[in-house]
């Protein structure tokens, strides 16, 4: 029930001198939380990236002063980019997969991963502009090339047609088609590595037809989830087509109109930041399919927290020397020869092995994340997720193994337990992240407005907002609405979380002290 004028005044009349209006936490009762479980961050293992790569991420982390596991993510799809159109990763005999990495970062505009892409990806910008450069003459003479073979081929069907209208025999304009057509000039491999926002289709052909490795780079990948390509009538297709980009695996494209292609030996890297509103209508669009098809799962999940608002400016240093040293080993895996199979059209990367301390820490591994997958096992809420858990780690591995040491030996014991550190802490951020979405949705109303709530506050140092301003400003445009907006605030209210007081036709939202900054008991 809502408070009359006078508790509020004999409550408010408690002041501490640090918040102007604030209750006496004592006053109130823990608050709950908002239903389900929850699990809290953990710390991103920082220390268990290799020297070189967690010194970069540092010295970005500090001018940034973005999120650390949006860094540390950055830089290992980076690299990913940069080594998987060289190296597949052998679990054993039967299990060699491509070491590519789908990464996501849920975070709201203005977390600066823009920024901290464009450090990371530096040198590969510069290496595909370069090899572009260097690469036009040829280009250009394959064009000559292939007009004049065009020219050729239209002369001989229209002597084939010209014969067939006299009856005249066609046989050795046919057999010099059959050459020619076996004469065509192939388009050189110019890399085009990095992509923005392009659907998946577009990108399977640009994979299949132009060179075989690229990245989908987006720090708005809204524009991605959202694209028509990711409409209701077409998204189970381009999830397929990005699944078995992941797996290394073969996809064919068959269109009415256009040349059909097949895309195989291809490899993608995909490094997105998404705002969750906008992801869970992705996958309320979906309907499942994000998780039943085990395109989700795919992916390594980072939550961070905010550091908006705690970024004061700061000038930058004269170098960064680090994050140099860092593009000079990515160029230099760049630089390598790149194997191409029998086609030409698609890679023939090389295998990388554990040696064996490696490969136990990946089978414990492996056991591990299976045995809390029953029922009543921590991970049992995301089997999906974790059952790719010790793939990812393997890749994360290959990865650090190619970054420090090239495509030969075999990957070690110490890459493999930093890497099963990595692919663990992402599996933990995608079981928070999943926690949360299997909410209700007023549950995930309710959480939403009460983060807004504390976070208007704290920055007031007050610990009540008048209803008519939440129906003004809610975070949530649904919340603008009164009907919407007071069952959403019972939920708050049961928890323990606000109370509301009236004064005459006003209402007053007022949050428990303990949620507040300096509300502590």
């Amino acid at each position: 029930m809502p408070m009359s004028i006078t508790e509020l005044e004999r409550a408010t009349a408690a002041i501490d001198g640090s918040m102007p209006g604030l209750w006496m936490p004592s006053q109130w009762p823990d608050p709950l939380p908002l239903g389900g479980k929850s699990y809290d961050p953990e710390p991103y293992p920082l220390d268990a990236l290799p020297e070189g790569i967690k010194n970069a991420v540092v010295e970005v982390q500090k001018f940034s002063q973005a999120p650390m596991p949006m860094v540390a993510t950055c830089a290992l799809s980076s690299i990913s980019l940069a080594a998987q159109a060289y190296v597949n990763v052998e679990r054993d005999a039967r299990l060699i997969n491509p070491c590519s990495l789908f990464s996501i970062t849920f975070a709201d505009s203005g977390e600066r991963k823009t920024t901290v892409d464009g450090y990371f990806v530096s040198a590969i910008r510069t290496f595909e502009n370069a090899q572009a450069e260097a690469m036009q003459p040829e280009v250009d003479d394959w064009k000559a090339d292939k007009q004049s073979w065009a020219a050729k081929k239209a002369g001989i069907l229209e002597a084939i047609k010209a014969a067939a209208k006299k009856a005249q025999p066609t046989d050795e304009l046919e057999n010099s088609l059959r050459e020619l057509e076996q004469a065509e000039p192939l388009e050189p491999k110019v890399p085009r590595l990095m992509y923005g926002d392009i659907t998946p289709e577009q990108l399977a052909f640009s994979l299949a037809k132009k060179f075989p490795s690229g990245g989908i780079v987006s720090s708005e990948a809204g524009v991605i989830f959202g694209s028509h390509g990711m409409g209701s009538d077409s998204v189970m297709r381009n999830l397929a087509i990005l699944n078995v980009l992941w797996d290394g695996g073969v996809h064919t494209v068959d269109r009415r109109t256009t040349e059909s292609f097949a895309v195989r030996n291809a490899r993608l890297t995909m490094t997105l930041q998404i705002q969750k509103d906008v992801f869970i209508e992705f996958m309320r669009k979906a309907g499942g399919l994000a998780r039943g098809s085990g395109f989700l799962a795919r992916f390594l999940v980072a939550c961070p927290e905010s550091t908006q608002g705690y970024r004061p400016y700061r000038e930058p240093d004269a170098s960064m020397l680090q994050l140099d040293r860092f593009n000079a080993r990515i160029t230099q895996i760049l630089s390598m020869p790149m194997a191409f199979d029998e086609s030409g059209d698609g890679l023939a990367p090389a295998t990388l092995s554990f040696d064996a301390q490696a490969k136990a820490v990946w089978t414990k591994f492996y056991n591990t994340v299976e045995s809390q997958l029953k029922p009543e096992g921590e991970l049992s809420v995301v089997r999906d997720v974790a059952s790719k858990a010790a793939d990812n780690a393997a890749r994360i591995a290959a990865l650090f193994h190619v970054y420090q040491y090239g495509i030969e030996s075999q990957i070690n014991q110490a890459d493999m337990k930093a890497a099963c550190m990595v692919s663990m802490w992402h599996l933990a951020e995608s079981r928070r992240l999943l926690s949360e979405l299997q909410q209700s949705p007023e549950l995930h109303l309710a959480a939403k407005l009460d983060e807004w709530l504390i976070e208007q506050c704290n920055a007031r140092k007050v610990n009540q907002i008048g209803q008519v301003e939440v129906l003004q400003h809610a975070p949530v445009r649904k919340l603008r609405k009164k009907a919407e907006l007071l069952p959403v605030l019972q939920e708050l209210i049961d928890a323990d979380r606000v109370s509301t007081a009236t004064e005459g036709r006003s209402t007053m939202i007022i949050v428990n002290p303990k949620l507040l900054n300096g509300g502590a008991s």
